[in-house]
């Protein structure tokens, strides 16, 4: 497995921490968006997961994210971490769950943000049935997928963010192209395939999960619906506390990276107030709608769980 791994520094303050990309993605995505806020606060482990990213995928258990949980403990192991607060972004907050309730020895406390995690109406994009078609799929990852990939990168990224305005630099920065490759395409489109009937089976036993948890979501997500997600997290786990922040979509990574801050720290005792957080993050957002020389990009990709 590849990962950036930020060692413990002398005087930190937080608990280590362990961050889980989405689909489509890599490490790159939450290490831009954490790293320079937590430098010299805390070790972080940033995972790219099993088969996406420059992991290799491993053997047919990690195709669940259950296998992907187990992998990311070998890898805390290896690396010589004992126990840390896992921060999971959208797809990643699957393999969150799973974490919490297969290592809870291992588990200091769990972050999710923009959580996929429930049973969700409907199913997925055509083109990832197709990816995994044998021979069929072979063809359209290695003829179709880069060229058809590249021209919907612009706007698909827009799509992440929307409402919210994509950072200038996230494309060049976090390289969601690496999705494209081939291999990575076709493990990409593999675990979108087994999630829902995953989560039917595992967002049963959500609420075996005792460890402190937080969970961030922005209600006006149409990647990853915040009604069933976040909502039924903060209904299966007991003593977890949900914070929806108006007016963000399914990046509160980028758009409140503060309140997910703050959220690490209240799960590592430090008294703070999630709300009243989230309430500032919101003034923050909505003071550059005011100026009417701001004008906001809109996506082009309407749907759910497009990418998570």
């Amino acid at each position: 497995m590849n990962a950036v791994h930020v060692e413990r520094p002398k005087n930190a303050d937080l608990p280590a921490l362990v961050f889980i990309h989405g689909a489509s993605g890599n490490l790159l995505d939450q290490l831009v968006a954490f790293r320079a806020r937590l430098e010299g606060r805390a070790e972080m482990l940033f995972v790219d997961r099993p088969g996406h990213g420059y992991s290799e995928r491993g053997g047919p258990q990690n195709t669940v994210p259950s296998g992907q949980a187990d992998a990311i403990a070998r890898l805390m192991e290896k690396r010589g971490i004992k126990k840390a607060i896992i921060v999971g972004h959208s797809f990643g907050g699957a393999i969150t769950a799973a974490f919490g309730l297969r290592h809870p020895d291992k588990t200091e406390g769990l972050l999710f943000l923009a959580p996929a995690t429930h049973p969700w109406p409907g199913g997925i994009d055509w083109y990832y049935h197709v990816a995994t078609v044998p021979v069929i799929g072979w063809l359209f990852n290695h003829a179709i997928v880069v060229p058809l990939g590249l021209r919907r990168l612009e706007r698909g990224t827009l799509n992440v963010f929307r409402p919210n305005p994509r950072p200038a630099d996230y494309i060049e920065k976090t390289g969601p192209s690496l999705v494209l490759r081939p291999r990575t395409f076709h493990n990409n489109a593999a675990d979108f395939k087994r999630l829902l009937a995953y989560v039917k089976e595992q967002s049963r036993l959500y609420s075996q999960i005792t460890a402190p948890t937080v969970i961030i979501t922005g209600d006006r997500d149409e990647i990853v619906w915040e009604h069933l997600h976040s909502r039924g997290l903060a209904r299966d786990i007991a003593g977890s506390e949900l914070i929806t922040i108006r007016g963000v979509g399914h990046k509160p990574d980028y758009l409140a990276t503060d309140v997910a801050i703050a959220a690490m720290e209240k799960i590592a005792g430090k008294p703070h107030d999630l709300q009243a957080a989230a309430r500032r993050a919101e003034e923050r957002l909505v003071a550059p709608l005011r100026d009417p020389a701001v004008q906001i990009q809109p996506s082009l990709m309407p749907g759910a769980l497009h990418r998570v």
